[in-house]
């Protein structure tokens, strides 16, 4: 028998994918005297997990001189204040309290490792930590930080441009799903890979500019959050579209397209498609609406009882229909609050999207992606014959080269040092210059 869907919100049921607990006026702390004494010994940021089986929670505690914090990227907790620290020689205590409810770490302190037992509800689980060196915690991006209006306020973004002189082509690069950085990289991962960083460079080697941004509610874009309930997928769309639009009033850029990953892939289909951008490019982008991948993903870990229960719900979603009642079990999936953004997202099907786009599309993918397997794109590329498809022997969803086994496929996630899976940065310069998406070096080459 299947074991029931493991609840990743474990830390508190409440806990949202993008906001819900992060500022004061959505939940109400107790506040408690902290510890006076110095954590000068422990001061800085650590990163690691609280060992849930089968599925380890990401936490980040940033330890000051007298308090501290608490990240969950996956559960979209952003620098929540801890009720109280307190360290005397190696022992440490901290906890924080939330939906009423309070949470303890108690662990030993082993120069740059931390771990002990977490507790919440009468349940404990191993955690550790380890110490980032500010270097890591802070570490500086090459380009220009430049900003895009949106309904509101603005979004923060990275322009990355190449070295010769302009007008350049333009990428917006978007992100996949989850705490995805602008860089590719998942705070529920242990390292980084760095892989949207690397395709930023190699654009800009090539003549290509381009901008990435966190989306909103991660990294820099964190204070455009929101509350969950109010999250609409619409609102990833427009961020994008702003992006776009942002684009083509600049002068330093000649042509503007979009270069959508993973979840990013279907957001930039319905921007492009908005905006008129010049050109389209999909990688590791799903080939159907998200209520089929989502049942794909239970399939494997729900009892048939829940199972059946989940495709009832996600039925009543794409009608537009809310449920009430949802097991506790499938609460972190189907909670009321985050119901009204999956109505929305259910509605966007990338078949149909990518048949709307009257500009060049290029369609990309790896038969080593164990997350948006290459028959995804094949299947989008059946939809838009006149669209090109590009699909790369030994390439895993990160965009890197990876082993056929899964535990070395899931290593390059968490490895910044393997570069880009060869093929894929020139499969993309050879579609752009094939529809004279150009840098103006080229053009003068030409001329």
């Amino acid at each position: 028998m299947k074991r029931p869907l493991a609840i990743i919100c474990i830390i508190v049921s409440a806990f949202v994918v993008m906001a819900g607990c992060r500022t004061k006026d959505t939940v109400q702390v107790e506040e408690k005297p902290k510890e006076v004494s110095s954590l000068k010994a422990i001061e800085g940021r650590w990163e690691g997990d609280i060992k849930v089986p089968n599925q380890p929670l990401p936490i980040i505690i940033h330890f000051t001189k007298k308090d501290g914090t608490i990240s969950i990227p996956v559960q979209g907790l952003n620098e929540f204040p801890l009720t109280s620290v307190k360290l005397s020689k190696s022992d440490l205590f901290f906890d924080m309290e939330i939906q009423n409810q309070k949470i303890t770490f108690d662990g030993k302190v082993d120069q740059e490792r931390i771990s002990g037992t977490f507790v919440q509800n009468g349940q404990a689980f191993p955690f550790e930590l380890l110490k980032k060196s500010d270097q890591a915690a802070e570490e500086k991006e090459s380009g220009e930080i430049v900003q895009a209006d949106i309904k509101d306020g603005t979004i923060k973004g990275l322009l990355e441009t190449p070295k010769n002189e302009g007008p350049f082509p333009v990428m917006i690069i978007i992100a996949g799903s989850g705490p995805t950085d602008k860089d590719g990289n998942s705070v529920a991962n242990a390292g980084k890979n760095n892989s949207l960083k690397m395709l930023a460079g190699s654009l800009a080697e090539k003549g290509i500019a381009s901008i990435r941004y966190d989306k909103r509610g991660i990294g820099e874009n964190v204070q455009l959050a929101g509350k969950e309930k109010d999250l609409r997928f619409e609102q990833y769309i427009d961020d994008a579209a702003a992006w776009a639009q942002f684009a083509k009033k600049d002068a330093r850029f000649s042509k503007v397209g979009i270069i959508g990953h993973s979840e990013g892939s279907l957001i930039g289909m319905a921007a492009a498609k908005k905006t008129e951008t010049d050109i389209f490019i999909s990688l590791a982008g799903a080939g159907e609406p998200i209520d089929q991948v989502l049942i794909k993903q239970l399939e494997e870990q729900l009892t048939p009882k829940l199972l059946t229960e989940s495709k009832e719900i996600l039925a009543k979603l794409k009608q537009g229909k809310q449920v009430r009642t949802v097991s506790a079990d499938l609460q972190s999936v189907f909670r009321p609050s985050v119901q009204p953004y999956m109505i929305s997202w259910i509605q966007y099907n990338p078949i149909e999207l990518v048949k709307e786009l009257n500009i060049p599309v290029l369609i990309v993918n790896g038969n080593r992606d164990i997350q948006v397997p290459a028959t995804n794109a094949k299947a989008l590329h059946e939809e838009k014959s006149d669209s090109e498809l590009l699909i790369l022997e030994k390439m895993n969803h990160v965009l890197k080269e990876a082993p056929a086994d899964r535990k070395g496929n899931l290593a390059t996630y968490t490895n910044p040092e393997l570069p880009l899976s060869p093929g894929l940065v020139n499969g993309i310069i050879e579609f752009l210059n094939k529809n004279d998406i150009t840098s103006n070096d080229d053009h003068k080459k030409n001329n």
